[in-house]
């Protein structure tokens, strides 16, 4: 006699999400439709709102030459600020996208379309996690207070932004790669060309990352009128694709020099090999590349995970030696 090896998925799981996610497998059945909501079934956004924050705070001590305690802090709070943000930003995108989400196969398994939440449910939790957010962001300097303020405005706009241009991936990216003003600003007391540049780094990252993501849906997006970088660079995405990897490197290579242009030599060119080893991993993401095979698509996808991960050692030596 014969068994299936496989369990059944638990109900309600979101079609794109980790199988044998946390979510799925531990958080009580009241709470799993939240959590969806949030993403915490799928981790990799938070990571990656995250290591922008790491990035400018490695940098800042580089440029301050110091380590001061509230950098644990800064570590921390951007840690849970991160997952609470991210969580807020995805209910957000997900309460102005139900409607679209009902027509893409991907997502139509997520809580609202598929009924588990309702939209002012959703908004209820939407906005318990944007104050439990505001309540660590005031922990911060004024300034870097401010920014995180202003950081609404790029949230808010982002989930519309697929309907009236076909670069929503800038959207995005100006949204997740804010932490490297706020955390840079928190540390330092003040902005500078440095963090400025790392932002546009991250931003240039983001078109990377979330247009191989969004060749997974270009069909769907195609049939229903939405607009995306997959769209509009069809079979032309290697050429995209190198040049937002380009464009990541050098304006991160950049940004390293202008933070660290007063310390010794060594210690420049090691930090200088963050992005560069940053670069080789993106470049093996783009060998990988293909538009066709959508298992492939997100692993390439949650693999910047790690190559976001990579350039934070260098940072670390950089500072020791």
């Amino acid at each position: 006699m014969t068994q299936n090896s496989q369990m059944p998925e638990p109900a309600g799981t979101v079609a794109d999400a980790v199988a044998g996610n946390w979510v799925d497998r531990l958080a009580p059945a009241r709470a799993r439709p939240y959590l969806r909501l949030s993403r915490a079934d799928r981790p990799i956004g938070t990571w990656l709102l995250y290591l922008p924050c790491l990035w400018a705070l490695a940098l800042a001590v580089l440029a301050t030459g110091a380590f001061s305690p509230f950098a644990i802090w800064i570590i921390a709070g951007c840690g849970i600020g991160s997952l609470l943000m991210r969580g807020a930003g995805c209910t957000w995108n997900d309460i102005t996208d139900r409607d679209i989400d009902g027509s893409v196969a991907r997502t139509r398994s997520r809580p609202i379309p598929s009924g588990q939440v309702s939209v002012k449910g959703a908004a209820i939790w939407m906005a318990a996690q944007a104050l439990v957010a505001f309540l660590i962001l005031i922990t911060f300097p004024p300034f870097a207070i401010g920014l995180g303020i202003l950081a609404l405005l790029p949230v808010a706009i982002y989930p519309f932004a697929k309907r009236f241009t076909w670069w929503p991936q800038v959207f995005l990216g100006l949204a997740f790669n804010w932490g490297a003003l706020l955390a840079w600003t928190a540390y330092t007391g003040d902005l500078g060309l440095a963090p400025v540049m790392l932002y546009l780094a991250g931003i240039a990252w983001t078109l990377f990352y979330d247009t191989i993501y969004a060749y997974q849906d270009a069909e769907d997006d195609a049939l229903i009128g939405v607009k995306s970088t997959a769209r509009l660079f069809g079979d032309k995405a290697r050429f995209w694709l190198r040049l937002f990897l380009t464009l990541t490197v050098v304006l991160f290579g950049v940004a390293v020099v202008l933070a660290a242009y007063d310390r010794s030599i060594l210690s420049l060119v090691i930090a200088l090999g963050g992005p560069w080893a940053m670069g080789w991993h993106l470049t093996w993401q783009l060998q990988r590349f293909n538009a066709d095979d959508d298992a492939s698509l997100i692993r390439l996808f949650r693999s910047n995970r790690d190559a976001g991960l990579i350039p934070l050692p260098f940072f670390a030596l950089a500072f020791l030696v």
